[in-house]
């Protein structure tokens, strides 16, 4: 009667891959990402208590995952819940969300608010946009799973955010001009590392830091 019942959550369909366009994974990386800073910035909590609650978060996630992909019962209902943003290759490995809340925790714990913050847009806005150009039009590759167009994408994302980002705290500035392309170019290779890192962790940490490198240079925030 228990293998009756659990094929009930059996998916027989595969779910996306990682060249599928996969639109709802995206709109669900881009609304999570916003819904928590929203929370961060009208909650009016410490940045450390919510690096320390992403970090917890973070590892009873990759608690989770150790147990799902040892329990076949387990991972059966887990993908057939997360079947809209799971890809087939998280079937037997460890999903995106653990990486993503680690990630940000990380760039919270390690670089100034303002800085860290910008690090978590690119998160938000570069890997997934990135990812679209480079799934639609990404013909000239640079690395295996990476081309030129997605970088080109990536680059423009984290600048225009920059753009943005900068003049609500700043104001227009050449610093800000300067910084912005500093920033495009960090943040496309932070998106290139995820090639060899997973990149909800690679793309804060790495932009993070590149961005508070960039900011002795050109001071900003």
């Amino acid at each position: 009667m228990g293998q009756a019942f659990m094929s009930q959550f059996r998916i027989s369909s595969p779910l996306r891959l990682r060249s599928d366009l996969h639109l709802t994974r995206k709109v669900w990386h881009i609304s999570t990402g916003l819904i928590g800073l929203f929370f961060y910035k009208k909650s009016g909590i410490s940045i450390d208590f919510m690096a320390s609650a992403l970090l917890t978060f973070a590892v009873a996630a990759f608690l989770f995952e150790f147990v799902r992909l040892r329990n076949e019962k387990i991972n059966q209902v887990a993908m057939l819940l997360m079947k809209p943003v799971m890809r087939e290759s998280e079937r037997n490995s460890v999903s995106g969300l653990p990486f993503y809340a680690l990630g940000v925790s990380l760039a919270l714990f390690f670089f100034p608010e303002r800085i860290a913050i910008l690090a978590t847009l690119f998160l938000i806005f570069a890997d997934p946009i990135a990812s679209f150009f480079g799934i639609l039009y990404g013909r000239d590759k640079i690395l295996p799973n990476k081309s030129l167009q997605g970088t080109i994408a990536a680059f423009s994302v984290c600048y225009i955010v920059t753009i943005v980002y900068g003049l609500i705290y700043v104001g227009p500035s050449m610093n800000l001009l300067v910084f912005a392309i500093a920033a495009g170019i960090i943040g496309s290779i932070s998106e290139m590392c995820s090639q060899f890192i997973d990149d909800n962790l690679c793309i804060p940490v790495v932009s993070g830091l590149g961005l508070f490198l960039v900011n002795f240079i050109v001071p900003l925030f």
